[in-house]
């Protein structure tokens, strides 16, 4: 029986972590890098361990020194979140060897879905449809361009070992492939410990469509429907929708079908996620249109709030109830959406500085509130943003009767939220609430790209990802400089004007 859960992560994932196992009773234990030691998370816990330097890899991707942790303070169980060892296989296998219950799937399926060629195989044993590409690392140049040249350009490299935009470079023709082939290698290894990358044709104006199943360890399998997930920028995702504006209901009963039957194959149990990339150009005689089969994140997504929202299912109580060995008392014909929801991922970035991070104190925030409004949030006043870790601040989610209403509370919602001390993307989102593509739905994961990257300075349209950290240390300083203003002052602005107001070219 679970009674005492490490949570092995930090941020807002961190306290909605806490929040479930209050609900059910269980002791939260946060750990906390040199970075976070006044973080929000270390102090919503019922206890809270130092873990390490503030660098990932001596801190929250420490996996002996957080095994070991766990066992000292008697832990049952570990919780990942997303991202850091969320998905790593040989850390789930030192879990599971340690006597501990690791909250997520097996390492065996992590393994098989984790690395993206062995995936991708696993998929076409089973008659899952997938992206036309290589089902094994590209082992050179050479062999590469071969490849793209049988496929046709334009080809996407991707890192075989993760997701989350890194390590993935779009070509177009073979002068390009050295150079992208290279870079992508260098970003995969830094990310995920591996440079091994594959490609595949790159569709030119999919949506990106995702589908979140549940599963316990006696056999049942669940999908919670699928979704939107097509505004991204930097190959990552900023808003997400459910359910998706673009799916019907034939469609949906494939695309669901096909998510169970990838979870099946790989013989998942807890929280998982399968994404496809889906053409909204076609249309069969029966309303079907096209999907590939693109990853499934053997995890809690970022985006699980929109299904809970329009589900009213507790995803995270659900995966702790199930590494609790529970058999799920869930029935697929009653689970029905109800509404819409809407998430923005509020992030510490320079949105005219292509998204370079933004770093320093939070020195005012106030939450936005009412009907509708839910926000997972990671930060305070006086809180730290990094420059070691993702900028993430919060995730505002609304939910509505209808997409109109969600949307509605959601720009409701982006105004009354109040950040300064930091830049965030909140007039990123102020901007696409006002278009016509998004508002009607006839937006792809190309939307940002060819509408508002193009309003840019030009002088930031080609930063490169190596670039960002070094620019966000450079805007540090400067971010540190206006903390001698009057904080009476700072605090009376919104983050959305406060953004207006300044000229950081």
């Amino acid at each position: 029986m679970i009674k005492k859960i490490l949570i092995a992560n930090r941020g807002e994932i961190a306290n909605r972590i806490i929040k479930a196992c209050r609900e059910l009773e269980i002791t939260s234990v946060a750990i906390y890098s040199e970075a976070d030691k006044n973080a929000l998370h270390g102090r919503m816990a019922d206890e809270a361990y130092f873990i390490g330097a503030s660098a990932a890899n001596e801190s929250y991707l420490n996996k002996e020194k957080i095994i070991y942790l766990a066992k000292e303070i008697k832990a049952d169980a570990i919780h990942p979140g997303y991202g850091f060892l969320s998905e790593n296989s040989d850390f789930i296998k030192l879990v599971e060897e340690s006597g501990i219950i690791f909250i997520g799937p097996s390492s065996e399926s992590v393994k098989l879905m984790g690395e993206k060629t062995s995936a991708r195989r696993l998929m076409k044993e089973h008659n899952v449809p997938f992206v036309p590409g290589t089902t094994e690392p590209i082992g050179s140049i050479d062999e590469g361009k071969r490849i793209a040249s049988e496929i046709g350009y334009p080809v996407m490299l991707k890192a075989a070992a993760g997701g989350g935009g890194k390590g993935m470079r779009k070509i177009f023709n073979d002068e390009e492939f050295e150079s992208a082939y290279h870079r992508a290698k260098n970003e995969a290894l830094k990310a995920f410990g591996s440079d091994n990358v594959y490609l595949e044709k790159f569709i030119e104006h999919p949506k990106h469509i995702e589908v979140q199943i549940i599963a316990d360890k006696h056999g049942n399998y669940y999908h919670l429907f699928e979704r939107e997930c097509s505004v991204q920028r930097r190959h990552q995702k900023v808003i997400e929708e459910a359910p998706s504006i673009s799916i019907n209901d034939v469609t949906r009963e494939k695309i669901t079908q096909a998510a169970l039957n990838a979870a099946k194959a790989c013989k998942y149990f807890n929280a998982g996620t399968i994404e496809f990339l889906l053409d909204p150009s076609t249309n069969n005689l029966d309303g079907n249109k096209n999907f590939y089969f693109l990853e499934m994140n053997t995890r809690l997504q970022v985006e699980h709030p929109v299904t809970e929202m329009i589900t009213g299912l507790d995803i995270v109580k659900l995966q702790i109830k199930i590494a609790n060995g529970e058999k799920l008392s869930l029935d697929q014909k009653i689970i029905k959406i109800n509404g819409h929801a809407v998430e923005c991922r509020i992030y510490a970035e320079y949105i005219e500085n292509n998204f370079a991070p933004s770093i320093g104190k939070i020195l005012h925030h106030r939450l936005a509130s009412g009907p509708g409004i839910r926000i997972d949030n990671g930060i305070e006043t006086n809180s730290d943003v990094s420059v070691y870790y993702d900028p993430i601040l919060s995730k505002v989610i609304t939910w509505g009767s209808n997409r109109e209403e969600a949307i509605a509370r959601m720009k409701r919602a982006l105004g009354e939220y109040q950040i300064s001390g930091v830049i965030t993307n909140i007039p990123l989102f102020n901007w696409i609430f006002q278009q016509t593509k998004f508002l009607d739905g006839t937006f792809d994961i190309n939307f940002l790209d060819n509408y508002f990257i193009p309003l840019l300075p030009d002088k930031w349209k080609t930063t490169n990802n190596d670039e960002y950290l070094e620019i966000a240390a450079l805007m540090s300083a400067f971010i540190k400089a206006k903390e001698n203003l009057s904080k009476t002052s700072m605090n009376a602005v919104s983050s959305n004007n406060f953004w207006k107001e300044q000229n950081y070219e």
